[in-house]
């Protein structure tokens, strides 16, 4: 299976890096009570106000989010849109920006969207959508939104996974158009560091890229715990240093959440384990240099497979402190806590803080999640 990929860069918004730990946790809340479920992974969504080539496109990480340059209309007029792997509409945000000449109501449907804190109200309407070069999607039904509350810079969302519903999403267009030959995205997040230049990693639409990763890609069942099931749902045990800090349960990996969220429990064991404190400025844990030198590596069980997230892993950049309110001469680590609330069928989150470190792939045609080494999982950047 051919790749096509490009890479994507980083850019820091401020503003909401220092609100991160707040939007990750009403994220948690958003998912616990089942929004925006998806019909392949076992229930209906309720409505809400083996060929063929792999395609990448770029994408831009903003802190907090990641973005991709999508193009609407013919010809095509870019914005950056969220990449995000728990929504189903392709959304954007202003009527200015969208093809005048190209698009077209979907039968003066109105939409209503939430997303995590946010929420978008709006205008469903059919435009053209330019993913890379080789990637143009004809007849996409996006939403047009007239109004948004909490979205700040983002101009749109772009979705990434099939719920089966009478409105596709462009894995669904893609599939059908014979652009990609099954509905599968496949994600490559690199380190984030002072002298990177922005170059993050790649999106892959159609499969997973094997340049992407080392070793085997190991796929995963969608579990079977409600509701974790009805989004990108795994079973899962953490260790740390060797002692299981959280057993075997249901929980999701989340391109759209920053931080690894664990139960309070695990989150209560870590920060025992590791000597961290709170930090007031950020929310975070904070460790000195002497309990860095002592820190041990973190082990996520998932299917029987271990993913360490070596002491370096589980730290925040510290070329992007300042963005997060904290203090450049600090040490933040990446978990917060989901709440004391516990076996809910939800207790974990896996962001993007854990996914930077593994190739991962989202597979809806065979409802599975994908992950794999890099040759960044080991990598020492974040100290």
């Amino acid at each position: 299976m051919s790749t096509h990929c490009v890479s994507f860069k980083t850019n820091v918004n401020v503003a909401n890096a220092q609100q991160m730990k707040e939007r990750d946790c009403a994220r948690v809340k958003h998912h616990r009570a089942g929004h925006q479920p998806y019909s392949h992974h076992g229930k209906q969504p309720q409505p809400c106000g083996t060929s063929g080539s792999a395609t990448c496109i770029p994408v831009t990480n903003n802190s907090v989010t990641y973005l991709a340059s999508v193009g609407f209309g013919e010809p095509a007029t870019s914005c950056q849109l969220l990449i995000d792997t728990e929504s189903r509409f392709v959304e954007h945000l202003g009527h200015e920006k969208l093809s005048q000449g190209y698009s077209s109501l979907h039968g003066h449907a109105q939409e209503s969207i939430t997303y995590g804190k946010g929420a978008t109200t709006g205008t469903l309407c059919t435009d053209q959508v330019t993913l890379c070069p080789s990637l143009v999607v004809k007849d996409q039904i996006v939403g047009l939104a007239d109004q948004a509350s909490e979205m700040g810079y983002i101009a749109g969302i772009l979705a990434t996974t099939s719920d089966k519903t009478e409105i596709p999403t462009v894995t669904d267009n893609c599939v059908k158009q014979g652009l990609i030959g099954v509905e599968c995205v496949g994600i490559s997040y690199k380190p984030t560091t002072a002298d990177s230049n922005g170059m993050t990693g790649h999106l892959c639409f159609g499969g997973a890229d094997p340049n992407m990763y080392t070793g085997d890609l190991n796929y995963v069942p969608i579990t079977k715990t409600q509701p974790a099931c009805y989004y990108w749902g795994m079973d899962q045990s953490i260790s740390y240093d060797g002692q299981e800090i959280m057993p075997l349960t249901a929980g999701i990996a989340d391109t759209g959440t920053t931080l690894c969220m664990l139960p309070q429990s695990a989150f209560d064991a870590y920060q025992k384990a590791t000597g961290a404190t709170l930090d007031g400025a950020t929310g975070l844990l904070c460790i000195t240099p002497d309990q860095y030198k002592n820190m041990k590596s973190m082990k996520f069980n998932i299917c029987g497979v271990e993913y360490e997230l070596i002491p370096d892993a589980q730290l925040w950049p510290r070329c992007q402190n300042e963005s997060i309110g904290g203090s450049k001469d600090k040490t933040y680590c990446i978990f917060a806590s989901m709440g004391e609330m516990e076996n809910q069928g939800l207790d974990f989150i896996n962001g993007y803080t854990f996914l930077q470190r593994f190739y991962s792939v989202y597979d809806t045609t065979n409802s599975r999640l994908g992950f794999a080494t890099t040759q960044d999982t080991m990598a020492q950047t974040n100290y």
